[in-house]
């Protein structure tokens, strides 16, 4: 049985595991080591006030999946939004039910704190996400562009 529970700071070294599957997942080859990913969870979790937030999905004590969000303002008018930053779930953990119910506990939070809407992102070369999300019966919004700078551009432009 898969229970859904917020993360507390001593799920952070099982998050940062899954997080290291995950940045394979995408084509990440090279990490920090455990304890500065485990330190930088800690930073963004736990740390006052917090800069995201976690769902973690557990079948039985071995961590499955997560999302991770924070709340974005404005939205509609003057209220807020979820962001969904990551979905994942563990290769042997899909379609069983998983992403679902991180995604349905998404949508309870986003209730419970009046938001307006919850948003997320995926890439065009993810057709499994994709299919996820429309199966979900969400739309596709079109008419969005993602933009994103990062790096030395980051920082070029920052001194500028």
């Amino acid at each position: 049985m898969i229970s859904i529970t917020h993360a507390e700071p001593e799920d952070a070294e099982a998050l940062a595991r899954l997080a290291e599957e995950m940045d394979r997942f995408y084509g990440i080859s090279e990490f920090e080591s455990l304890e500065v990913r485990v330190r930088q969870i800690c930073e963004a979790l736990f740390s006052n006030p917090p800069s995201a937030y976690s769902l973690l999905a557990w079948d039985s004590r071995r961590l499955t999946g997560f999302a991770s969000y924070s709340f974005l303002w404005p939205a509609v008018g003057l209220t807020r939004s979820l962001y969904l930053k990551e979905l994942y779930v563990v290769a042997n953990g899909r379609q069983k039910g998983i992403g679902k119910l991180l995604m349905w506990h998404l949508y309870d939070i986003a209730v419970k704190y009046n938001c307006s809407r919850v948003e997320w992102t995926t890439d065009t070369d993810n057709p499994g996400a994709r299919q996820f999300y429309s199966e979900l019966g969400v739309p596709v919004i079109e008419s969005k562009l993602f933009y994103r700078i990062e790096g030395e551009d980051l920082k070029r432009q920052a001194s500028r």
